[in-house]
């Protein structure tokens, strides 16, 4: 079988290799460099844990993606996660902490519930307010989309897979068993399969009703007194999204909100740089969880594809038996890539996969294509 992969970020790089490694001649194509900045797969560090508040029913995929993150780190040239533990901070009825301490209880993640004194003095960098608790993680961390991205290529190389950069897809053809993909540049490629991991270019291939949201990552100097030695999550009602944030990786201590609110058009229309009104508003909220914050260093704005209800979309496209769609990750997708790539890979070659995706089926989104 030859597969065809449209879009070689975490997504797409991870199926190319578990593709690979199943023996499919798997072709990979991309139209940017690897590790470009007009997607989502970028930035130095995306978040990773098992605690999930959003749906308690991504935590197998999650504790199957550290399984596979994990084999590839033993594998890399250099390391492609942290597992530094995390801390959520809210009120406890908020949705962050409620959701997290169901994710943790109904999958038996390890996890220690704190107070707000427990916090400041477990992690003396934090200022929570009274009302606050705190839900440790010690499993979470940060996972590096670039040396995630150019690991798992490396590694689908080795097992035999192309990977072709820097020429678009100008169009994709699906006959009764077999789909031709042209690129711009006139060359054209033929298989069994397709499987389009585009991020927040999916529109292009596959009119689902997904959205492209700006989402503005800032590096920070640490402050001058204790500094956050974790990942971190806080939810609070002056703030208009959540907020999460790294300790210093090495470049700072980075954060952002979770969202914005302000959407494209499409991709092509993104604006890679960085508003004074963007900065200053994660710093307050900075400035608030932490009381002090050093001088900003950088910005990196990237893209969210987002679905209407936020979950994922993976599965067969509802019209076309040969299309196998990943997209659609809402800005929560990156900590996923190793099981979304190896979950493609099983749609691919058997058809099913033994993982529960029924929650990102594409059918649900039928009757907006």
């Amino acid at each position: 079988m030859t597969a065809i992969v449209v879009g070689l970020g975490g997504m797409g790089s991870a199926a190319l290799y578990h593709l690979a490694r199943r023996g499919v001649h798997a072709i990979g194509l991309e139209q940017f460099s690897p590790g470009h900045l007009r997607g989502a797969s970028h930035g130095r560090s995306r978040v990773i844990r098992q605690a999930y508040f959003e749906d308690s029913r991504y935590v197998p995929l999650l504790k199957r993606s550290y399984e596979l993150w994990a084999d590839l780190n033993a594998k890399a040239v250099d390391p492609i996660w942290n597992l530094c533990g995390g801390l959520a901070v809210g009120d406890p009825q908020s949705a962050l902490i409620a959701g997290n301490l169901e994710s943790a209880r109904a999958h038996d993640i390890a996890h220690e519930l704190l107070a707000p004194a427990g916090i400041a003095k477990r992690f003396p960098a934090f200022k929570p307010k009274p009302n606050e608790i705190g839900v440790y993680e010690p499993t979470a961390g940060a996972v590096f989309p670039e040396r995630a991205v150019v690991e798992h290529l490396r590694a689908a190389i080795a097992h035999g897979a192309q990977a072709h950069f820097g020429v678009p897809v100008s169009r994709i053809d699906s006959a009764r068993e077999s789909v031709t993909v042209t690129m711009a540049d006139g060359t054209v490629f033929k298989g069994e399969r397709l499987i389009l991991t585009a991020g927040p270019w999916l529109r292009d291939f596959a009119p689902f009703p997904v959205r492209v949201e700006r989402n503005v990552q800032h590096w920070f100097e640490p402050p001058q007194g204790p500094a956050p030695d974790l990942v971190f999550m806080a939810q609070r009602p002056e703030w208009p999204y959540l907020l999460y944030g790294f300790p210093d990786l090495g470049e700072g201590v980075k954060a952002a909100f979770h969202h914005s609110g302000a959407f494209i058009a499409h991709a092509r229309e993104h604006d890679e740089r960085a508003h004074g009104e963007e900065i200053a508003g994660v710093r307050h909220a900075l400035e608030a969880l932490f009381g002090d914050i050093g001088k900003h260093r950088r910005s990196e704005p990237c893209m969210y594809a987002l679905t209407p209800d936020e979950h994922f979309i993976i599965g067969t496209s509802p019209k076309d038996a040969n299309v196998i769609v990943a997209g659609g990750f809402s800005g929560h997708g990156f900590k996923f890539c190793s099981v979304v790539g190896e979950i493609l890979a099983d749609l691919c070659v058997d058809g099913s996969t033994p993982l529960d995706i029924s929650l990102f089926n594409p059918a649900r989104f039928a009757t907006g294509e």
